[in-house]
């Protein structure tokens, strides 16, 4: 069974002159799943195809997860008081079963972001390795809603295979494949980047109107640094710097990824529910800053403040007395 991620597509609205109107989630429908599945099938049969005629092409490959990755999403998943069992050859299964455990509660979108997040890069290849996520033993981009190159590779493959024409793939293409497989792979990583910076520069461009006003959002990530939040709203993504947070130390733990305050035992901890101020939004970065206002519905506790007094001077150590005498001594002889 083909992994099952619920995670809606955002939707940013521009006016004429490339101002941001609107910002909304694209439902989907089951239309829309209906034809997704029509065009996996034209491209599994592309695949199994031309492999059963030995027609060089590239191939869709993902592989499954790397340990440290999942390793990671079982630590999100025992935050949120799920499991994901270890010991076992990794499936989709596996993985959907978790993502069925998450679903209507609170931690359904943490579950979803953080089961992506642990999934390897997908890449083109003439060596056919699979493809994990939609549990293919064979897949290639032969349709889609925009045309790829890779679609255009399939085709020519095709071609060749049938001997429908002239136009189907060269010796000296067939002969590149490793080169074009690699060159597309990259092409797509960079348009992938490129397409979530300009998100994020439209978001806070759209949000620099707003700051000061009061947002929910829910914790995406703790690092030693502060918290990520993804805000319900726009699904923008934004940091509480630590440093905003009190006057008072945090305790930063790797294996439960939790925030801890030192004074006030507040915590912070992925998929909590938190209400915060926009305190600053960079068009030209992308970057949201907030302030953490509540947790879980309870604001947040002040620390007490820090006592501010002398130095306390401390005793000299034996290393420093003894240093001290030898310099005694040397001045002594040299007088």
């Amino acid at each position: 069974q083909p992994l099952d991620l619920d995670l809606p597509e955002r939707q940013i609205v521009l006016d004429d002159e490339g101002n941001v109107r609107s910002v909304a989630f694209k439902e989907r429908l089951d239309a829309h799943r209906l034809i997704e599945e029509f065009m996996v099938l034209a491209n599994v049969a592309a695949a199994e195809t031309l492999g059963a005629k030995r027609q060089p092409l590239l191939y869709r490959v993902h592989e499954e997860p790397a340990p440290e990755k999942l390793e990671a999403l079982r630590e999100t998943a025992q935050s949120a008081g799920l499991t994901l069992a270890k010991g076992q050859v990794l499936k989709t299964a596996h993985l959907n079963r978790l993502l069925h455990a998450a679903q209507d509660t609170d931690h359904d979108e943490l579950i979803n972001m953080a089961t992506l997040r642990s999934m390897t890069q997908a890449y083109y290849s003439p060596e056919n390795f699979s493809h994990f996520g939609l549990a293919l033993k064979a897949y290639a981009h032969f349709t889609s809603p925009i045309r790829r190159y890779s679609d255009l590779i399939v085709h020519r493959a095709l071609i060749s295979a049938h001997g429908w024409a002239d136009d189907g793939l060269s010796t000296d293409e067939i002969d590149r494949l490793d080169a074009t497989a690699q060159h597309i792979s990259e092409t797509e990583r960079r348009s992938m980047t490129a397409e979530r910076d300009t998100t994020d520069r439209y978001l806070a461009a759209y949000l620099s109107e707003r700051v000061g006003t009061e947002l929910t959002g829910r914790i995406s990530g703790v690092q030693r640094f502060g918290a990520f939040v993804k805000l319900d709203e726009t699904g923008a993504d934004g940091l509480i710097p630590v440093r905003s947070i009190g006057s008072e130390f945090f305790h930063f733990d790797g294996d439960t990824q939790t925030l801890m305050g030192s004074e006030t035992g507040l915590t912070i901890a992925l998929g909590q529910k938190v209400t915060v101020r926009l305190s600053e939004a960079v068009p030209v970065t992308g970057g949201l800053i907030l302030d953490l206002l509540e947790v879980d519905g309870d604001g947040v506790p002040s620390a007490p403040p820090r006592k501010r007094g002398k130095p306390v001077r401390r005793k000299p150590s034996k290393a420093r007395k003894k240093s001290a005498k030898s310099k005694r001594k040397v001045t002594r002889v040299r007088r």
